[in-house]
């Protein structure tokens, strides 16, 4: 049996992506192959792909995916062939229609939530908890911005910021995607590239608790304005290209800040910690507190797409991709 998977042999644009057929993996000592049912698409992939992220030449793509165990190898604990299971850390190469990974980086999925939903939630639902519950000391009543709130994570932030209890201030870059961040409960939408946004955030704010910053180049200095007398700047991605470089004075001057540049994986290094992050976001989506919306699904071979999609910022919401066997049902 042959499996299908996206790879890619140099650094660059979306076009770099190749369609490959290979032979269908071994699992190796502490690991389980999984079957896909659906594939996570997130902005950290297309760091992999531009070399933003470098990754060793040739390299599959993906960290993100939902399926059963299809085998399990030795020392892989107690996962049985057709457990429901999810992942998001790794190794790269989960744009295929099946991957081997670390069975101690893997999630079980409880029955009540979809692999779609899986799929199109898990890095970023991670991320939203990370950043909610221990980037940031945020309470009740605590005003937050959360720049591209239409975006993946930005929609999940800003409907659980909501939940407990925070006062938030959602940015668009796009006047379009205005009426998908309203939607989301936010107490103000801004457009991030008006002129005088920064005075109207603070004049509805009296300066922000917490920026959460996945825009990078195009707001990072406009985030160091909004926020108030030794706020936290939480730069978590970099949508618009890396941060540019700036002098710790500019903390100073703008009122003793404090500025973070957090990841996923340090916040996940243990079993244990990757599994709390988990409950709280299996807890979330149970709640109703956030819910995940899909804006599109493609087959494995247009991966392409996606990331042109992504990278043309006009995405409202995940994007899938569809392993061999769910590719007739788009």
């Amino acid at each position: 049996m042959q499996n299908r998977r996206i790879q890619f042999e140099k650094n660059g644009s979306h076009e770099v992506l190749q369609l490959v057929s290979s032979p269908l993996p071994t699992p190796t000592r502490g690991q389980v192959r999984v079957r896909h049912h659906a594939i996570g698409v997130n902005f950290i992939d297309t760091y992999h792909r531009s070399g933003l992220y470098p990754v060793p030449l040739p390299s599959g793509l993906g960290l993100e995916a939902a399926g059963v165990v299809d085998a399990v190898g030795e020392g892989a604990g107690a996962w049985q062939v057709g457990d429901r299971v999810c992942y998001c850390s790794g190794p790269l190469g989960a744009y295929s229609d099946y991957h081997c990974v670390d069975a101690e980086r893997l999630l079980s999925l409880p029955d009540h939530i979809s692999y779609d939903t899986a799929a199109a939630s898990l890095l970023k639902g991670l991320t939203a908890a990370y950043l909610l519950y221990e980037t940031a000391q945020l309470k009740p009543g605590d005003w937050v911005l959360v720049h591209a709130a239409a975006g993946g994570v930005g929609q999940l932030l800003c409907c659980w910021a909501k939940a407990l209890g925070l006062q938030v201030i959602g940015t668009i870059g796009r006047e379009e995607k205005r009426t998908a961040a309203q939607a989301l409960g936010c107490d103000a939408v801004l457009c991030y590239r008006d002129e005088g946004f920064v005075e109207a955030a603070q004049a509805i704010s009296g300066g922000v608790h917490t920026v959460f910053d996945g825009v990078g180049k195009d707001t990072f200095h406009h985030s160091l304005k909004l926020l108030r007398r030794r706020g936290l700047m939480v730069s978590f991605g970099n949508a618009s290209g890396p941060a540019p470089a700036f002098s710790p004075l500019e903390l100073a001057a703008h009122g003793s800040l404090f500025i973070t540049r957090p990841t996923l994986a340090d916040y996940t290094q243990t079993k244990q910690a990757l599994q709390g992050l988990w409950e709280k976001l299996t807890h979330a989506l149970s709640q109703g507190w956030i819910s995940v919306n899909i804006h599109e699904r493609y087959p494995l071979n247009d991966a392409s797409k996606a990331h042109s999609a992504l990278a043309a910022g006009t995405t409202q919401g995940a994007l899938l991709l569809m392993p061999a066997h769910r590719e007739e049902s788009l």
